[in-house]
């Protein structure tokens, strides 16, 4: 399939027919990567990226008690300071 670079505002633009991008999984409003390589740009549908939560949002939910107790590790060994 042929297309053509067209001039769009101040940038170059091509129209991509909806065969193509049904056949590429991509849909209007789909975020895309542009990869350049020398004689070639490939256009692939962005991976999602996967939300980094807080403590404080992980937690939010959490009902149970829990009181935090001191472990006793025995007698310092080697040049450990307690």
């Amino acid at each position: 399939m042929m297309a053509k670079i067209q001039k769009w505002g101040n940038s170059q633009g091509i129209r991509i027919p909806k065969q193509l991008l049904a056949i590429a999984s991509i849909k209007e409003d789909d975020e895309v990567e542009l990869i350049a390589e020398y004689g070639k740009i490939i256009i692939r549908r962005a991976r999602k990226k996967e939300k980094k939560y807080t403590i404080q949002e992980l937690f939010a939910d959490y009902k149970a008690e829990h009181t935090p107790e001191e472990e006793e590790w025995g007698p310092p060994v080697g040049r450990e300071e307690w």
